[in-house]
């Protein structure tokens, strides 16, 4: 389950015969507030959490404890392949291309709804997953096929990489239609201090 590599896989095969990346997800992700981690961040917790006694038999989020949106994040990912933002990627509905999928019928926050004040609100209603392209079918697509395989051949690059990308988990976090802020309180308060500064300038 790894955004990275999918991501820079969608887009590689973009720049062979196009100069604009457009993103595959929902409206409502593209402007929403999510949280991430890298690998090497996630690697230092899990060395902390094996290590620090009070850490032990407990469940933890790992990120980095700040939150980001890929309206600021998608323009860094084009630029970084020599691309640039369709200016209008979101003025239209998905098309044939993208794909709808509902979520739990009754989403958790729907056990605390009273608690909260938010019986009745939107809040609660059923979720669902929205792309503006599918990306298990773009990845099975003759021309998407055929682009991977000319960059593969040019850079060197494992020519079976395209089926083993994880399309299905990439087209699940970009299609959420909810913002995932992530609490890394309770860690902290165990000690754990790692943070990324770079986290967000790697592109």
């Amino acid at each position: 389950m790894n955004l990275g590599t999918s991501l820079g896989l969608y887009a590689a095969v973009t720049k062979e015969p196009s100069t604009e990346l457009v993103s595959p997800d929902s409206e409502r992700f593209y402007v929403g507030f999510h949280s991430f981690t890298r690998s090497k961040l996630h690697a230092r917790f899990c060395i902390w959490a094996a290590l620090e006694p009070r850490a032990a038999g407990q469940a933890f989020n790992v990120v980095n404890g700040d939150v980001e949106s890929w309206r600021t994040l998608w323009p860094k990912l084009a630029k970084r392949f020599g691309l640039r933002v369709k200016p209008d990627q979101l003025a239209k509905p998905p098309g044939e291309e993208g794909a709808v999928m509902e979520l739990a019928e009754k989403p958790p926050v729907a056990d605390m709804a009273a608690e909260l004040g938010l019986v009745g609100s939107r809040m609660v209603q059923q979720g669902k997953v929205e792309q503006r392209v599918d990306l298990m079918k773009w990845s099975k697509r003759e021309d998407v096929r055929k682009a991977w395989e000319k960059v593969a051949e040019r850079e060197g690059l494992s020519k079976d990489a395209l089926e083993k990308a994880t399309w299905g988990f990439l087209g699940f976090v970009l299609g959420r239609n909810y913002d995932l802020v992530i609490d890394m309180s309770k860690a902290r308060t165990l000690g754990w201090t790692g943070w990324d500064l770079n986290l967000f300038f790697f592109m």
